[in-house]
């Protein structure tokens, strides 16, 4: 999680840097994808499944390096994810997880946006394909911060206008930028969250190194967290074998 920027000296709006991911809710365990494999071979007792972490462990990386995907899907996870609304596009552009977002049709969008902290890397160079990022300077930041701030100022104002002349939220909205706010519930399974770290994260060890956006990787390294802890014996399977989902 990035650290959090003070707010700029105008009381209307907030500008944040931080990207939040909670675990709110999961049935999930490396025991559950030994049961779900060993269905196939034991039938009705797979559930009774007991063996020891060795025999769950040789399983699960048997399973992983041939690609045998399925018993990875009988488990679920659900985050609570606080991001920009950029971010949660690159999100759910994973079309096997389930979502369901804050409704600015229903509510009165807060006047909280998003700027890059003074770690993000702020400047591109190469060609589509091949880019390469690198630090800005302070100068950078600063133009960042008050082209920010004084865009999402205005974005503000007109909506706040419209909404107090009787203009439906739902049209009110067009005005603010993808950098505000919002907070969406998403739900997967193991294998769908492999697949998202695969491309989300940037690992130059994996079979296939990814280059995501950093603040889509912020939401990605939080998740990969909780799930080690969740399933470490197929967070470890997954890593060993190049990070490919099965």
């Amino acid at each position: 999680m990035t650290e959090q920027n003070p707010v700029l000296d105008a009381p209307a709006i907030e500008l944040r840097s931080d990207i939040r991911v909670e675990l709110v809710d999961h049935a999930a365990s490396d025991a559950g994808v030994v049961r779900a494999a060993r269905v196939s071979t034991i039938g009705e007792d797979a559930h009774l499944e007991g063996k020891g972490e060795g025999y769950s462990a040789g399983l699960i990386n048997y399973l992983m390096k041939s690609r045998h995907g399925s018993p990875f899907e009988h488990n679920y996870m659900t985050f609570l994810i606080t991001a920009p609304i950029f971010t949660v596009r690159h999100l759910m552009r994973h079309r096997t997880w389930s979502f369901n977002e804050e409704s600015a049709r229903y509510r009165e969008l807060r006047p909280v946006f998003y700027v890059p902290d003074s770690e993000r890397l702020l400047r591109q160079e190469g060609k589509p394909g091949h880019y390469q990022y690198i630090r800005g300077t302070d100068e950078d930041h600063e133009q960042i911060l008050s082209s920010a701030h004084a865009v999402y100022s205005k974005a503000y104002e007109e909506y706040t206008t419209m909404l107090e002349s009787g203009i439906a939220r739902e049209i009110a909205r067009m005005v603010l930028p993808v950098a505000t706010y919002s907070s969406v519930y998403a739900t997967c399974n193991s294998r769908g969250l492999m697949h998202f770290l695969s491309l989300r994260t940037n690992r130059p060890d994996a079979t296939y190194p990814s280059h995501p956006q950093r603040e889509i990787e912020l939401v990605a390294e939080q998740m990969e967290e909780a799930w080690k802890a969740l399933m470490p014996i197929t967070h470890a399977a997954f890593d060993t074998y190049g990070r490919v989902s099965p």
